[in-house]
């Protein structure tokens, strides 16, 4: 991260090769169409670049930091696209246009990949469904999630950072068969 902080423009793509498709696969999880992913993608890189000076590598391993700022980036993402959803639904109950049936293919797309998800993430233990579910889902952050289960709020990153390590394997595992 020293490397990108001083401008090194090779260092940002070392970074990039290391962690573009842990980063790409969070949003394409996340995200409702692959096109959001990697759009997604490109702004936390850029926001990776701009930061690089901020990252300690005292306080967390770069791997964390790059998924916590990945994490929080899309948290955003999502929370600016349903306030946009909020205020076009307000003129607009359909969004689409009469006839035009490639909205509720792409509905049907995304309900598909979110009952996907679901069904792994039930596959976890109790707080880890629920944390990921929150947090993910839900768009809460950690201390949010940590006041309302009235856990510990380094539990809550606990079972966080396990769930995702599970949900990580277990794609795999789906991929291959």
């Amino acid at each position: 991260m020293r490397r990108v902080a001083s401008g090194e423009e090779a260092a940002l793509g070392d970074l990039y090769d290391r962690f573009g498709s842990l980063v790409y696969r969070m949003a394409y999880q996340t995200m409702p169409t692959r096109a959001d992913a990697e759009d997604a993608v490109q702004e936390i890189f850029v926001r990776l670049w701009k930061t690089a000076d901020r990252y300690d590598p005292k306080r967390a391993a770069l791997v964390t930091w790059v998924m916590l700022l990945s994490r929080r980036h899309l948290v955003d993402r999502l929370r600016r696209s349903q306030a946009r959803l909020k205020t076009t639904a307000l003129g607009d109950s359909s969004g689409n246009m009469p006839g035009d049936g490639s909205g509720e293919m792409k509905h049907l797309e995304q309900d598909e990949r979110y009952r996907d998800v679901l069904e792994l993430v039930k596959t976890l233990p109790e707080l880890q469904q629920r944390v990921v579910i929150r947090a993910y889902l839900g768009g809460q952050t950690l201390r949010q999630i940590g006041e309302e289960l009235d856990t510990p709020i380094g539990t809550v990153k606990s079972a966080l950072s396990r769930a995702l390590v599970r949900l990580r394997e277990r794609a795999v595992e789906e991929q291959a068969t």
